[in-house]
Protein backbone atom coordinates (compact mmCIF):
# COMPACT_ATOMS: atom_id res chain seq x y z
CA UNK A 1 0.00 0.00 0.00
CA UNK A 2 1.63 3.43 -0.96
CA UNK A 3 1.34 6.56 0.76
CA UNK A 4 -1.41 7.62 -1.22
CA UNK A 5 -3.56 4.77 -0.29
CA UNK A 6 -3.30 4.81 3.14
CA UNK A 7 -3.74 8.43 3.21
CA UNK A 8 -7.09 7.60 1.58
CA UNK A 9 -7.93 4.73 3.92
CA UNK A 10 -7.23 7.17 6.64
CA UNK A 11 -9.50 9.69 5.48
CA UNK A 12 -12.58 6.88 4.39
CA UNK A 13 -12.45 5.46 7.99
CA UNK A 14 -12.27 9.55 9.44
CA UNK A 15 -15.48 10.32 7.66
CA UNK A 16 -17.35 6.19 8.78
CA UNK A 17 -16.29 7.59 11.96
CA UNK A 18 -18.13 10.82 12.19
CA UNK A 19 -20.55 9.56 10.36
CA UNK A 20 -21.44 6.47 12.21
CA UNK A 21 -20.65 7.77 15.41
CA UNK A 22 -20.23 4.32 16.45
CA UNK A 23 -17.75 1.51 15.96
CA UNK A 24 -16.21 -1.32 17.20
CA UNK A 25 -12.64 -3.24 16.78
CA UNK A 26 -12.19 -6.11 16.94
CA UNK A 27 -9.22 -9.23 16.95
CA UNK A 28 -10.15 -11.55 13.36
CA UNK A 29 -6.39 -12.59 13.12
CA UNK A 30 -5.75 -15.88 12.48
CA UNK A 31 -9.00 -16.62 10.65
CA UNK A 32 -9.38 -18.30 7.48
CA UNK A 33 -10.56 -16.23 4.20
CA UNK A 34 -13.85 -18.39 4.82
CA UNK A 35 -14.21 -16.91 7.89
CA UNK A 36 -13.34 -13.25 7.24
CA UNK A 37 -15.77 -13.69 4.21
CA UNK A 38 -18.60 -15.21 6.25
CA UNK A 39 -18.39 -12.49 8.64
CA UNK A 40 -18.62 -9.60 6.29
CA UNK A 41 -21.57 -11.02 4.18
CA UNK A 42 -22.96 -11.39 7.88
CA UNK A 43 -21.96 -7.81 8.95
CA UNK A 44 -23.30 -7.00 5.10
CA UNK A 45 -27.05 -8.39 6.18
CA UNK A 46 -27.00 -6.67 9.57
CA UNK A 47 -26.36 -2.91 7.81
CA UNK A 48 -22.62 -2.82 9.58
CA UNK A 49 -19.71 -1.84 7.73
CA UNK A 50 -16.48 -4.15 8.25
CA UNK A 51 -13.26 -2.27 7.58
CA UNK A 52 -9.61 -3.87 8.09
CA UNK A 53 -7.07 -1.74 8.48
CA UNK A 54 -3.79 -1.21 10.30
CA UNK A 55 -3.68 0.21 13.72
CA UNK A 56 -1.66 2.81 12.99
CA UNK A 57 -3.60 4.20 10.26
CA UNK A 58 -7.39 3.75 12.52
CA UNK A 59 -5.44 5.81 14.99
CA UNK A 60 -4.69 8.29 12.77
CA UNK A 61 -8.59 7.91 11.66
CA UNK A 62 -9.52 8.61 14.82
CA UNK A 63 -6.81 11.68 15.58
CA UNK A 64 -8.30 13.14 12.86
CA UNK A 65 -11.67 12.84 13.41
CA UNK A 66 -11.36 14.70 16.82
CA UNK A 67 -12.53 13.08 19.83
CA UNK A 68 -11.14 11.78 22.73
CA UNK A 69 -10.25 7.85 21.88
CA UNK A 70 -6.72 7.96 24.08
CA UNK A 71 -7.84 4.80 25.88
CA UNK A 72 -8.66 2.85 22.84
CA UNK A 73 -5.20 3.24 21.87
CA UNK A 74 -3.80 0.94 23.98
CA UNK A 75 -5.79 -1.90 22.32
CA UNK A 76 -4.68 -1.34 19.11
CA UNK A 77 -2.23 -3.97 18.84
CA UNK A 78 -2.02 -7.12 16.40
CA UNK A 79 -4.79 -7.63 13.68
CA UNK A 80 -7.75 -5.03 13.86
CA UNK A 81 -11.18 -4.93 11.79
CA UNK A 82 -13.06 -2.21 12.10
CA UNK A 83 -17.23 -2.37 12.46
CA UNK A 84 -19.63 0.70 11.83
CA UNK A 85 -23.11 0.64 12.34
CA UNK A 86 -25.84 3.56 12.99
CA UNK A 87 -27.14 1.23 15.68
CA UNK A 88 -25.03 0.91 19.04
CA UNK A 89 -25.92 -2.44 19.42
CA UNK A 90 -25.97 -4.10 16.09
CA UNK A 91 -21.88 -4.91 16.02
CA UNK A 92 -22.22 -6.28 19.48
CA UNK A 93 -25.29 -8.73 18.92
CA UNK A 94 -23.40 -9.45 15.47
CA UNK A 95 -20.34 -10.22 17.23
CA UNK A 96 -22.22 -12.45 20.48
CA UNK A 97 -23.84 -14.49 17.51
CA UNK A 98 -20.72 -15.51 15.62
CA UNK A 99 -18.83 -16.17 19.39
CA UNK A 100 -20.64 -19.64 19.16
CA UNK A 101 -19.75 -20.33 15.93
CA UNK A 102 -15.84 -20.09 17.18
CA UNK A 103 -13.78 -17.92 19.52
CA UNK A 104 -13.45 -14.91 17.20
CA UNK A 105 -13.61 -11.95 16.28
CA UNK A 106 -13.05 -11.05 19.97
CA UNK A 107 -14.05 -6.93 21.20
CA UNK A 108 -10.99 -4.98 21.57
CA UNK A 109 -12.95 -1.60 21.93
CA UNK A 110 -16.14 -0.02 20.99
CA UNK A 111 -17.34 3.86 20.95
CA UNK A 112 -20.69 4.59 21.18
CA UNK A 113 -21.89 8.20 21.43
CA UNK A 114 -18.63 9.24 22.64
CA UNK A 115 -18.43 6.35 25.54
CA UNK A 116 -15.99 3.74 25.22
CA UNK A 117 -16.02 0.28 26.25
CA UNK A 118 -12.97 -1.55 26.72
CA UNK A 119 -11.99 -5.37 26.28
CA UNK A 120 -14.28 -8.40 25.45
CA UNK A 121 -16.01 -8.55 28.44
CA UNK A 122 -18.15 -5.46 27.82
CA UNK A 123 -19.82 -7.55 25.08
CA UNK A 124 -23.14 -7.89 27.11
CA UNK A 125 -23.63 -5.17 28.32
CA UNK A 126 -22.90 -3.53 24.81
CA UNK A 127 -25.79 -5.93 23.09
CA UNK A 128 -28.32 -4.08 26.42
CA UNK A 129 -27.97 -0.37 25.51
CA UNK A 130 -30.57 1.18 24.26
CA UNK A 131 -30.82 3.48 21.88
CA UNK A 132 -31.73 7.27 22.10
CA UNK A 133 -34.93 7.11 21.11
CA UNK A 134 -35.96 4.20 22.77
CA UNK A 135 -34.85 6.47 25.83
CA UNK A 136 -36.39 9.40 24.84
CA UNK A 137 -39.96 7.02 23.96
CA UNK A 138 -39.63 6.06 27.58
CA UNK A 139 -39.05 9.29 29.00
CA UNK A 140 -41.90 10.95 27.32
CA UNK A 141 -44.44 7.95 28.24
CA UNK A 142 -42.79 8.46 31.86
CA UNK A 143 -43.73 11.65 31.92
CA UNK A 144 -46.95 11.46 29.92
CA UNK A 145 -48.22 8.76 32.57
CA UNK A 146 -49.27 11.09 35.21
CA UNK A 147 -51.17 13.61 33.35
CA UNK A 148 -52.96 10.38 31.40
CA UNK A 149 -53.66 9.71 35.08
CA UNK A 150 -54.82 13.07 36.48
CA UNK A 151 -57.36 13.44 33.45
CA UNK A 152 -58.47 10.24 34.06
CA UNK A 153 -59.66 10.74 37.12
CA UNK A 154 -60.52 14.44 36.41
CA UNK A 155 -63.06 13.00 33.66
CA UNK A 156 -64.19 10.06 35.81
CA UNK A 157 -64.57 12.45 38.79
CA UNK A 158 -66.53 14.98 36.57
CA UNK A 159 -69.14 12.95 35.31
CA UNK A 160 -70.02 11.72 39.27
CA UNK A 161 -69.71 15.18 40.07
CA UNK A 162 -72.52 15.93 37.49
CA UNK A 163 -74.27 13.03 38.65
CA UNK A 164 -74.39 14.32 42.04
CA UNK A 165 -75.53 17.47 40.96
CA UNK A 166 -78.19 16.53 38.72
CA UNK A 167 -79.41 14.40 41.31
CA UNK A 168 -80.22 17.34 43.80
CA UNK A 169 -81.52 19.51 41.25
CA UNK A 170 -84.05 16.97 40.61
CA UNK A 171 -85.06 16.18 44.71
CA UNK A 172 -84.78 20.23 45.23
Amino acid sequence: MNKEEKHDLVLALTEQMKEYGNFYITDTSNLTVAKINNIRRQCFESNITMQVAKNSLIKKAMEAAGGDYTPIYDVLKGSSSILFSKSATAPAVLIKKLRKQGEKPILKAAYIDSAIFIGDNQIDTLTKLKSKEQLIGEIVGLLQSPAKNVISALQSGGNILAGVVKTLQERG
